[in-house]
């Protein structure tokens, strides 16, 4: 009797142990989780765009009046003194090439100033002629009125007549000289250019350097006719740097003069402070790479601390704040997400996972800030999947 209630006692054990096992199996694992501490600590909130420096006042040295350029020594770098350093020297341009009908016109026009010359002087010949005719009369007449054979009346004609001989010759020589100038200039229109000699030193103009600074740009290097207003270097001082960021237009509104930066990303192991010192009034359309065009806005920010290294036009990053908090509730972005319209998070309470909305403030790229639903020390889940749920049991992941 004994060893049946044995062998029935060892069967119930049996079935307990396999009703235990299929109970072990079947239950519900925890699922392993990310958990990050609510905590108290300083935010801000930041706009963060490209940008690049610049010189605040950059001088473009151009040509003043039409020449020859010659070769600018300077090259880009290069440190100017103001009202010393020669940027450029300009000189007179060459005359153009003539061509055999062009050539045939102005031997012609020379032929005939040449002509024009001869005349002058045959016409003043003459009216020499007249006048020494005409002294010749007045001299008799003054020998004739004396006894009384003439009248007054011949007398003054005869004077008059040498007045008037020597008007001509006075204009015939004037006529000369005005033969002679267009012959002259019917002559110089016939010059050819000719080589330019390397010591010949017929420069007209010298272009100084208007600031001390150093030189940025060449945009004439070689010797080269220019025009006028040509550009020929730009010239600025390279320790008087801003820096120019191109925001959305919506970023834009947001900050203003005054508003604190930071500069990064320029290849120095330190951020440079800066301030805005002013919002451009006027956006324009910028194309961004994927093809959607943008309304930029520029905003110019002065550097507090420079940098020797920094030059004009070089890449940085600014980042602009525009709201800061010294002690506020944060919590991690990866811990929120949207249930309907609410902001929504999972805490962890004795291995039990707690669905709670929670007021949202400002956000950043790391962290939010928490109006209410939240204290310090709760514990969240980071990148909560949908394999959990209000509810469900979690373990800490290690």
């Amino acid at each position: 009797m004994n060893a049946v209630w044995m062998k029935r006692a060892g069967l119930a054990l049996a079935a307990a142990a396999i009703a235990a096992g299929f109970a072990w199996a079947l239950r519900e694992q925890p699922a392993l989780v990310d958990i990050a501490i609510v905590a108290e600590g300083p935010m801000r909130v930041t706009i963060r765009e490209e940008g690049r420096t610049r010189v605040r006042d950059v001088y473009t040295v151009s040509a003043p009046i039409a020449g020859h350029l010659s070769r600018t020594v300077l090259e880009e770098g290069d440190a100017v003194v103001a009202g010393e350093t020669v940027v450029a020297a300009i000189h007179p341009l060459d005359p153009p090439l003539i061509d055999r009908r062009t050539e045939a016109e102005l031997l012609a026009a020379r032929d005939a100033a040449r002509s024009g010359v001869g005349i002058a002087e045959s016409e003043l010949q003459r009216v020499e002629t007249g006048l020494q005719l005409a002294e010749d009369e007045l001299a008799r007449a003054l020998k004739l009125f004396g006894p009384g054979i003439i009248s007054e009346s011949a007398l003054q004609k005869a004077q008059n007549q040498v007045d008037l001989s020597k008007a001509a010759v006075q204009a015939a020589r004037a006529t000369i000289a005005f033969r002679r100038a267009e012959l002259a200039s019917a002559e110089a229109r016939l010059l050819m250019p000719s080589p330019r000699g390397g010591d010949e030193d017929s420069c007209c103009v010298n272009l100084l350097a208007p600031i001390d600074g150093s030189v940025l740009t060449v945009h004439a290097q070689s010797e080269q006719a220019v025009a006028v207003g040509a550009p020929i270097a730009d010239i600025g001082d390279t320790t008087k740097l801003e820096i120019v960021v191109d925001l959305l237009s919506s970023d834009a509104v947001r900050i203003g003069a005054g508003t604190v930066a930071t500069i990064t990303g320029w290849g120095g192991d330190e951020a440079l402070p800066a301030v805005v010192r002013r919002v451009d009034p006027a956006a324009f359309t910028k194309v961004s790479a994927l093809g959607i065009e943008e309304q930029r806005v520029n905003a110019v920010l002065d550097l507090e601390t420079g940098d020797a290294r920094l030059g004009h036009a070089y890449r940085v990053l600014a980042e602009m704040t525009v709201w800061s908090c010294d002690l506020c509730l944060t919590v991690p972005i990866p811990a929120l997400f949207r249930s309907g319209s609410d902001w929504t998070v999972f805490l962890l309470d004795g291995g039990r996972l707690r669905q709670r909305r929670v007021g949202i403030g400002r956000m950043n790229d790391e962290t939010a800030q928490v109006l209410d639903g939240l204290s310090p020390g709760d514990a969240v889940v980071l990148h909560p999947g949908d394999r959990i749920a209000d509810g469900s049991t979690a373990v800490r992941r290690d």
